[in-house]
């Protein structure tokens, strides 16, 4: 972007010193010509100083180089440009200057403007004088190329100043993915290493308390108070257990490492299926693409939290689980038949606001319908990057299929 305005600001620059010049050059041969009305010298340089005003108004303060201004500023000076060779023919020429805005923008304009001002010197010369010769043609045609040629070579620095200009943008784009791979890659490999901290340290300590908890109160008499505070520190430990476990599949959610989000998904609904008593079931529809990483990892962690709040408060018989892969969009839908509450109530825990959180990171959405009685549906929509065909997986489409 930076450089794209100082691009933009070079090019200001050297407008403003081609009109200058061309406008003071022909001003001065057109004074210097010996020709003209013979009005005084003040009055012939009164048109090309409102040229320059009406040229100022338009293109230096404001910087209007594109756009609506263009109409505007060519009519005005096209009127002042007939003025002026209406005054004094001698004048014709400084309506070059003129076209100076269009000389590093609009090249075809800028080299039939030329032309243009070439054969109305000429016509005025002829109209002028009853004839032309042969130096008057050879001066003109001469000038005309010269005009060209200046506009072609400040079209060519223009297309190679776009081009190297274009040519960074793609380099700074790929540097700007490189990094944020480079990012992904870190985060990931932290998340990573903090699962394996946790699981080597904390998980088997847990699982180690609860083992010895477990033999000792099988040591003790049932229905004493030693046995019912082994009893009680012993499932103290095995829920700190399983929090611990969950933490580690929040940070490194392993179903994905070798199957697709849809996979892991079913692997959610198929371990709470026999872990409590719901009926838990996973739908897929469309036809399974597989996402950026860092995509599938988010929408994996959704669905675990939203598994686990339907685990821990909907008191639900029954939830369902679906993973619809739409033209550039992914919706997953979790829905139960529990208690419900009033989305009203905006005091909530850190699940749902964690959920929209993640959502809101990958440009979708979460909406939460439910009410008191009613079940609870949770949904997340992502939009998804268009993919050749050749990258997508060659994932079978179909029916919804369950499990």
């Amino acid at each position: 972007m930076a450089q794209q305005q100082t691009w933009e600001r070079w090019k200001a620059d050297w407008q403003h010193v081609f009109f200058t010049a061309a406008l003071s050059l022909t001003t001065l041969g057109a004074v210097t010509s010996g020709g003209g009305s013979g009005s005084p010298v003040a009055l012939r340089l009164a048109g090309p100083a409102v040229l320059a005003a009406w040229y100022v108004y338009w293109f230096v303060p404001r910087q209007r180089h594109t756009g609506p201004a263009q109409l505007p500023y060519l009519l005005g000076a096209s009127t002042l440009w007939a003025g002026m060779a209406a005054f004094d023919a001698a004048l014709l020429p400084v309506g070059a200057a003129a076209l100076a805005p269009y000389c590093l923008r609009h090249t075809r304009w800028a080299v039939a403007g030329s032309a243009g001002v070439g054969v109305l010197w000429l016509w005025q010369r002829l109209a002028g004088e009853g004839g032309l010769n042969w130096t008057a043609v050879l001066g003109c045609a001469l000038g005309m190329l010269t005009a060209i040629a200046v506009v072609a070579y400040i079209a060519v620095l223009d297309h190679e100043g776009r081009k190297r200009q274009h040519l960074y943008e793609e380099l700074a784009a790929a540097q700007a993915e490189r990094e944020a791979a480079e990012r992904q890659a870190g985060i990931l490999a932290e998340r990573q290493r903090l699962s394996r901290e946790i699981h080597d340290t904390l998980t088997q300590g847990f699982a180690s308390i609860a083992l010895q908890l477990d033999a000792a109160l099988a040591d003790l008499p049932g229905q004493t108070p030693a046995a019912r505070r082994v009893g009680q520190a012993m499932r103290t430990a095995r829920e700190n257990l399983d929090e611990s476990r969950r933490l580690i599949e929040a940070l490194r959610p392993l179903p994905l490492e070798e199957a697709r989000l849809s996979d892991a998904v079913r692997r959610l609904t198929a371990r709470l299926r026999e872990e409590t008593a719901l009926a838990a079931e996973t739908v897929v529809t469309g036809e399974p693409t597989r996402l950026d990483p860092a995509a599938e990892t988010e929408l994996l962690r959704v669905v675990q939290e939203a598994l686990t709040n339907v685990r821990r408060h909907a008191d639900a018989g029954e939830v369902t689980v679906t993973l619809s892969y739409l033209d550039g969009l992914v919706l997953i839908d979790v829905a139960d038949d529990g208690a419900g509450f009033d989305t009203r109530d905006t005091i909530r825990g850190l699940g749902l606001r964690t959920m929209r959180e993640r959502a809101q990171g990958l440009g979708g959405t979460l909406t939460v319908e439910s009410a008191p009685g009613e079940g609870t549906t949770v949904a997340v929509s992502i939009p998804v990057p268009a993919r050749p065909p050749a990258e997508q997986d060659p994932c079978r489409a179909g029916a919804p299929a369950a499990l």
